[in-house]
């Protein structure tokens, strides 16, 4: 398989069992069996026409800021998307941005170009490719609302374009993420706007962060999806579960939505506390919390 792999990419760009600690925001998780990065979006066509061809199992990984790898690793591929899809371009009142760039590039582009709409992503850990994918939003934003179009390269290895109406853009989800599309570039259409105002509130809402939200410790951002008409965190509280432990993974005393790598946990920590939080929410709430942390591996 290796050897294979090493015809679509080059060779240096293959490693074997990579330890996935090193790449999620968790800080946990055991080996990938391979890692590829792929620079290129004819590279990811023949990879994952590769891959497909023979039924191997590959994921998309980011800035590992939503995930949560077992102890045991990955079996299977792991693609990172470096090279063409870091890049960030602007033209007018339009971001073109490649898949692996960050969030936090992305606005950067526009409060130096002095447009306006993508405050709300200032802070989100996150990439280009995973915040379509989830639908990422903040602070009454989402991606819905500044996406004008989705390239991207579906699971046969064909390469697509995804006009604005058909990414059925839903809360934490999408059709990218439905069509299990990896997504190569994506276009942003914002709005002329003033610098000074658009770095204002990047800042507030930075601080906002970091007041409310335990930054200071590895985590993946918000463990649970939010419930209708209710909020994760407060029901978490209310259940009696702020700084409630398994081994080395804790409910942050600072804000319940988040369960934070507190004391060299495992992922296996970070799981067990899940499914207790999600049971005593259920237990004193009748609520069915939603993960939006992704589970890869086996637990």
């Amino acid at each position: 398989m290796l050897n294979n792999l090493r015809n679509y990419t080059d060779a240096s760009r293959v490693e074997e069992n990579v330890m996935m600690s090193g790449h999620t925001t968790f800080r946990v998780g055991g080996p990938a069996k391979v890692m590829v990065t792929v620079n290129s979006v004819s590279e990811l066509k023949n990879v994952v026409t590769y891959l497909r061809k023979c039924a191997l199992p590959y994921f998309i990984l980011g800035n590992g800021s939503n995930i949560l790898v077992s102890d045991k690793g990955y079996d299977g591929v792991v693609l990172r998307l470096s090279g063409d899809f870091l890049k960030v371009d602007t033209f007018g009142a339009v971001i073109m941005a490649g898949a692996g760039a960050s969030l936090g590039s992305v606005c950067k582009a526009a409060l130096d170009n002095s447009l306006t709409g993508m405050e709300f992503a200032y802070g989100i850990p996150g990439t280009v490719g995973g915040a379509i994918v989830m639908n990422a939003g903040a602070y009454d934003g989402d991606m819905s609302m500044v996406v004008d179009g989705v390239e991207a390269v579906t699971t046969e290895g064909e390469a697509i374009f995804v006009a604005p109406h058909s990414l059925a853009f839903g809360y934490r989800t999408s059709a990218v993420r439905k069509a299990e599309l990896i997504v190569t570039k994506v276009t942003f259409k914002l709005a002329k706007g003033d610098k000074d105002a658009i770095d204002a509130k990047m800042q507030e809402l930075m601080g906002r962060r970091k007041d409310k939200q335990p930054l200071e410790y590895p985590s993946a951002g918000s463990t649970f999806k939010r419930p209708k008409d209710n909020f994760a965190g407060k029901l978490i509280e209310e259940a009696g579960l702020k700084g409630q432990r398994v081994g080395g993974a804790c409910v942050s005393t600072k804000h319940c939505g988040f369960i934070i790598n507190d004391d060299n946990a495992t992922a296996k920590d970070i799981s067990d506390l899940m499914d207790l939080v999600r049971q005593k929410v259920y237990d004193t709430s009748n609520v069915k919390l939603e993960p939006e942390v992704i589970k890869i591996g086996k637990f």
